[in-house]
């Protein structure tokens, strides 16, 4: 993991408008996101392996990620790029969850936390300076 320096770091702003502002750079709510606190996250390469994510805390409100509108206002925390090693292919020692007979296929990570390229430090530092003017105007 490595963290950036922002402009954003800080600013408190409704939920809505943080989200709606971040979706026009293809930032989504991430999966890890609770009612007081969570990620927009941006994968950087096309294996979905290395990431620039910008945390959130909430200050008021809740947050529900299923609705369109909400009451929160967050603080924008440090992003930072990061980057996981998958294991490839099919997890052979999966097996069948209690509930839902569902099947957990998948490998954990390699490295969930793998040393980061220089070249993804500049395309997120790069994206990170879009998101701020774009943030501006």
């Amino acid at each position: 993991m490595k963290t950036l320096s922002s402009t954003l770091e800080q600013v408190q702003e409704s939920f809505d408008s943080v989200r709606d502002h971040l979706h026009e750079f293809d930032f989504a709510l991430g999966g890890n996101w609770d009612y007081d606190h969570g990620y927009f996250d941006r994968y950087l390469d096309e294996g979905h392996k290395v990431w620039l994510r910008i945390p959130f805390q909430v200050v008021t409100g809740r947050i529900d990620g299923d609705t369109e509108a909400t009451d929160a206002i967050v603080e924008v925390g440090t992003p930072f790029v990061l980057k996981h090693v998958y294991n490839e292919g099919l997890d052979q020692e999966a097996e069948a969850e209690t509930y839902g007979a569902l099947i957990d296929q998948f490998q954990t990570p390699l490295d969930a936390d793998a040393d980061i390229e220089d070249k993804w430090v500049k395309e997120a530092t790069g994206l990170l300076q879009k998101v701020e003017q774009a943030w501006l105007q």
